[in-house]
């Protein structure tokens, strides 16, 4: 009697049958067109793929799904490749970059909603609710190339977030391509309803384990007629927090970020056409936006709030900003520090979150710990400390030539990140803010995590994605 034997699929089939199913638009081997997906913009992590596949509409990314999930074709997503933990730099697996949805679906004004695609750059929704007097908040150092999945799928925060909330707070719903290929539509901008799980939520950094987004519905806001910027000079950390408290006796205060002078150095010296808005320097400097009606109002409640933290010594020196100009001009000073430090030999990069009354203590505390693990190592401490998020970057001890270190010294990346770790696990933070875990913290989270709570993420793994076929290699 005859046997039927069932072939065995390979990558090589799950390959062909993705490159039959789409337009020739939409996939990719060229080398060529593929490399600049493949590496990190901090050059920390560098991959490889078969094959790129660049889908141009839900439906072609759920034919994507079904294909992968029959020849168990493992899935790297991408938005703006602009993610710092490593999580959308494929290993092998097929490539899904969403650079070809963009599209602008919808915008609402009576509802204060915009419904995009999951590619479309977080600069040009901003630019699209401001065309029709809206304001879309969540602000980034590199909102011209991430894109709306990303920000989603990493739950990003931005310098707004003090008044605005992070991305889980500015969206009403998504639409996602779950691991089987079917289509959850949560694209309703309802601000009540209650009819049972919240399952919009579940795709909100998750890094694209569990399913694709393809598009979602965000909320939008009255744009502010007026922003008063300042940059105001300090002493410390705890005067930061300090004139934090004073400033936040006004409703207006929109944004707060902090930075030493060391970043303020390196920003001066390596970023083109940035100058010191002050003729003295200060060991730390705050900007800070009121969120006003007219310029008036902004101007009453900035020197109301500024000349008194001057006057109780809060505060060393205050430069207001006259202009939109001035006020784009302050703040590409903090916008610009991640860039700056490229310059700065090997860096061990963390982003961290602590509660803010404990801002000051984890300084103390950290910069004295990494010091016993690298002697004279450099960190440098900034970021958005009006929600207790900063970023702790840690650079090589200063030598004639940085380059000869820098290997040698990023070997020490997991012991200063330990040392780092277990001081903010003692304030009660947390070890990742806005990044996500990625490759990167993806050990980390094991060891430091709830064990209910990782049972719970790999129980909702495992049920919306068996296979494992979804980003099978970051956060679990």
């Amino acid at each position: 009697m005859a046997v039927d034997i069932k072939p065995i699929s390979t990558v090589s089939d799950g390959i062909s049958a993705l490159k039959s199913r789409l337009s020739a638009s939409e996939w990719t081997q060229d080398a060529d067109i593929i490399a600049p997906h493949l590496i990190e913009w901090r050059d920390k992590y560098f991959g490889e793929t078969p094959l790129m596949v660049m889908p141009k509409s839900t439906k072609a990314v759920s034919e994507i799904l079904k294909i992968c999930t029959h020849f168990d074709l493992k899935i790297t997503p991408q938005g703006g490749n602009t993610g710092l933990v490593g999580g959308q730099t494929p290993q092998g697996e097929v490539l899904l970059s969403l650079k070809n949805m963009t599209r602008i679906r919808n915008l609402n004004t009576v509802h204060n909603s915009i419904t995009v695609e999951a590619g479309a750059t977080l600069q040009s929704v901003q630019e699209a609710a401001l065309a029709r007097g809206r304001k879309f908040p969540l602000s980034l150092a590199s909102e011209g190339t991430c894109t709306i999945g990303g920000n989603l799928s990493t739950n990003a925060g931005g310098v707004h977030v003090l008044k605005y909330g992070t991305m889980k707070d500015l969206v009403f719903g998504v639409e996602a391509v779950l691991a089987d290929g079917r289509i959850f539509n949560g694209l309703s901008d309802l601000r009540k309803d209650n009819t049972g799980y919240d399952l919009n939520r579940l795709f909100l950094g998750a890094e694209g384990t569990l399913g694709i987004i393809t598009s979602a519905c965000l909320k939008l806001f009255p744009n502010p007629n007026h922003i008063q910027r300042a940059i105001i000079g300090i002493e410390s950390p705890q005067a930061a927090m300090n004139l934090l408290e004073h400033c936040h006796m006004s409703d207006h205060l929109a944004l707060f970020e902090v930075m030493p002078r060391t970043g303020m150095d390196l920003v001066l010296t390596h970023i083109q056409d940035q100058r010191d808005p002050f003729t003295h320097p200060y060991p730390w400097y705050a900007i800070i936006d009121f969120e006003t009606e007219t310029e008036a109002q902004g101007l009453e409640i900035a020197e109301a709030r500024l000349g008194t933290a001057l006057e109780s010594g809060i505060a060393l020196d205050v430069v207001m900003a006259q202009s939109e100009t001035q006020a784009r001009t302050i703040l590409a000073l903090r916008e610009n520090m991640s860039a700056a430090q490229k310059f700065n030999g090997g860096s061990v990069k963390l982003d961290i979150t602590v509660p803010l009354s404990k801002i000051p203590e984890f300084f103390t505390r950290a910069d004295e710990a990494v010091q016993t693990v690298v002697p004279k190592c450099r960190p440098i401490g900034f970021g958005h400390f009006g929600d207790g998020n900063i970023h702790y970057n840690i650079a090589q001890p200063l030598s004639k030539n940085l380059e000869t270190g820098k290997a040698a010294y990023l070997t020490n990346w997991q012991a200063l990140s330990d040392a780092v770790f277990d001081i903010v696990d003692a304030l009660g933070g947390s070890i990742s803010a806005e990044h996500g875990i990625g490759i990167m913290k993806k050990t980390d989270l094991a060891k430091r995590a709830d064990p209910v709570k990782l049972a719970l993420m790999k129980s909702l793994k495992t049920a919306l994605d068996p296979n494992h076929i979804l980003n099978p290699r970051i956060l679990l």
